[in-house]
């Protein structure tokens, strides 16, 4: 398993200092602002970039020309000939995200503006290297099936969300320790890439989540703390609108923040915060945990088992958003996970009331909300790798460059 971002095959080309570099560094730039955007004449990215309106036509009629953007209709004016936006086209290139969780898989094929063509899921006692890789193999081959010969052409990569390490979470999830070793050595990018053809690129699981936030999200903050409940509690940190993902790729994993505990003492947040308590209850009561995974999501859970762990993990969360906004100035805080809408929303209610509970003198508390994006943040994260990578600008460069 890795560590950090990797990929498997070919990348795309970064900035450069001769021609061909640079007009690929533009061409990411115009794309780049046209996703932000929605849509886009040229005078106006000729006017935010400060390119010259030759410059950008060049471009704008190459990139039209390869299929990635397409024409709206045109605007008219007071004066002057009409102006006509230009949006990515959905067919400009597809992308598969894979989520590999404790409990389950899924996997997600993207178009060029990020709506999902298609979807599949497993579910699983616990992961196996095997398992998984059957599973991208036939997903991917279905996937594709359903697009047109020119769309699979257009196929760009695979990213891959995961928990780092799965090897270590044996006890956790109730696996036996010599399934779960198998990850170990397991060249996860070599095997994915020989099953399915494309370029693979990984990122930790909740970090891929918060990536979803910021490419797929509604009005992403520029500086936010991004938490993802899934099997376990996990995060994610945005600062300046740009992905943060610290040296060693785990930025913002606050699953192990310790926070108070009943009694006294301290325990760690993920022992608390996550959907792991909830199966292990239902378990408890004579319930079917495992069903909390099937998708599409219906928890038809006992409303006082519900409500009970509702309270008790925005008791949790709220600690541990307090601690972070200690260290970081957190605009906003989001909150998202595998559940139903309105338990999500129901979470932030506990949150804010339990924040409202706590000594925070000398604190700005980030503003508590809803994550945008949903149970696939996962998948739809690990789709934006190959999207980013091939296509996009980092945000720190392009603030740097406007």
């Amino acid at each position: 398993m890795l560590n950090e971002t990797q990929a498997g095959g070919g990348s795309a080309g970064n900035r450069g200092s001769n021609q061909s570099g640079m007009r690929a560094y533009n061409e990411r730039l115009v794309l780049t602002l046209v996703r932000r955007h929605k849509a886009l004449a040229k005078s106006d990215i000729a006017r935010i970039t400060g390119l010259s309106a030759q410059t950008v036509s060049v471009i704008m009629r190459g990139l039209e020309a390869e299929g990635l953007l397409k024409r709206e209709e045109p605007v008219r004016g007071k004066v002057g000939q009409p102006s006509v936006p230009m949006s990515l086209a959905a067919d400009g290139a597809f992308f598969f995200g894979l989520k590999i969780g404790r409990r389950s898989s899924e996997i997600v094929l993207i178009d060029f503006q990020g709506s999902i063509r298609g979807r599949r899921q497993i579910r699983y006692a616990y992961p196996t290297p095997d398992a998984v890789k059957v599973f991208t193999q036939q997903s991917t081959d279905q996937l594709s099936a359903d697009l047109t010969h020119a769309e699979r052409l257009r196929i760009a990569g695979l990213g891959v969300a995961t928990p780092f390490e799965l090897w270590n979470w044996a006890g956790f999830i109730g696996a036996p320790e010599t399934e779960m070793d198998q990850w170990r050595h397991f060249d996860l990018v070599g095997e994915l890439a020989a099953v399915s053809g494309c370029d693979v690129l990984i990122q930790n699981d909740a970090t891929a989540a918060c990536g979803a936030e910021l490419v797929f999200g509604t009005d992403a903050p520029r500086d936010f703390l991004h938490i993802y409940l899934g099997f376990f509690v996990g995060g994610g940190v945005v600062l300046n609108g740009s992905l943060f993902t610290g040296r060693n790729g785990t930025a913002g994993a606050i699953g192990p923040m310790p926070i108070p505990a009943k009694g006294g003492g301290s325990r760690q947040l993920l022992e608390i915060a996550s959907i792991a308590t909830l199966e292990r209850r239902i378990d408890q009561a004579g319930g079917d945990g495992l069903r909390l995974w099937a998708m599409p999501l219906n928890w038809d859970i006992d409303k006082q088992l519900l409500d009970d762990w509702i309270g008790e993990v925005g008791a949790a969360l709220a600690h541990a958003i307090v601690t972070s906004a200690s260290v970081i100035d957190f605009e906003s805080c989001l909150i998202d996970g595998f559940m139903p809408e309105p338990v999500k929303q129901a979470l932030v209610e506990a949150t804010r009331g339990a924040l409202a509970d706590i000594n925070t003198t000398g604190l700005l508390v980030p503003n508590v909300r809803p994550g945008t994006v949903g149970a696939e943040a996962r998948s739809l994260g690990a789709a934006s790798l190959p999207l980013s990578e091939r296509f996009l600008l980092d945000q720190n460069a392009f603030l740097k460059d406007i």
